[in-house]
């Protein structure tokens, strides 16, 4: 961390302890940083913080006119190719966004993360954020190509699905092998929706 950064920030349990550590280090040094929150949740931790871009002010505008040094994100499970299951949190559009302008991307995992393939531990599915009018061709899609079965994240304290900050849905694809990762990426990024 160094002063005058612009840090993009991700969510999750992981990486609400680095934003108090960021905080820690804002105070003690003196630091001037920027940071671009990735959801409501972080924007209420850095906001609790008192030095951070206001939510209202997180656009693409901002990515366009700043360049991000950093982005700082966690994961749901690390496999020993370093693929990564992201999302199941629920923040997925905002935080791809924000690691792709940053120079630096920067995973936050600890060994409870660590596996041999992906699908050993996390056991819920690869999180998939899709435009609700599109969830249920693109479950489809995914069973269709690749196995398996997307089913849509529903809300457990209100009836409905989980609905993201985008105001999109949720799918979370449980996956029945193994998989060239880096072709499945690429495959569902071209699903409309």
């Amino acid at each position: 961390l160094q002063n005058n950064q612009v840090l993009g920030i991700g969510s999750g349990s992981t990486v609400v302890h680095a934003v108090h550590r960021l905080a820690q280090r804002v105070r003690e040094e003196n630091l001037s940083i920027v940071c671009i929150p990735t959801s409501f949740q972080v924007s209420a931790a850095l906001l609790s913080s008192l030095w951070m871009l206001p939510r209202r002010d997180f656009h693409s505008r901002f990515l366009l006119l700043l360049q991000l040094d950093v982005a700082i994100d966690g994961a749901d499970e690390v496999d020993s190719d370093l693929n990564l299951i992201k999302g199941g949190g629920g923040c997925l559009t905002q935080e791809k966004i924000v690691a792709g302008y940053a120079k630096c991307f920067i995973v936050i995992a600890d060994y409870r993360k660590r596996s041999q393939s992906l699908g050993e531990h996390w056991k819920k599915g690869i999180p998939i954020e899709v435009i609700p009018m599109a969830y249920v061709p693109v479950s489809r899609a995914l069973s269709r190509s690749f196995g398996g079965t997307a089913e849509l994240r529903m809300a457990v304290s209100k009836a409905g699905p989980v609905v993201t900050d985008n105001g999109n849905f949720i799918l979370d694809w449980k996956f029945d092998k193994v998989h060239d990762w880096s072709e499945v990426n690429t495959a569902i990024k071209m699903i409309p929706g």
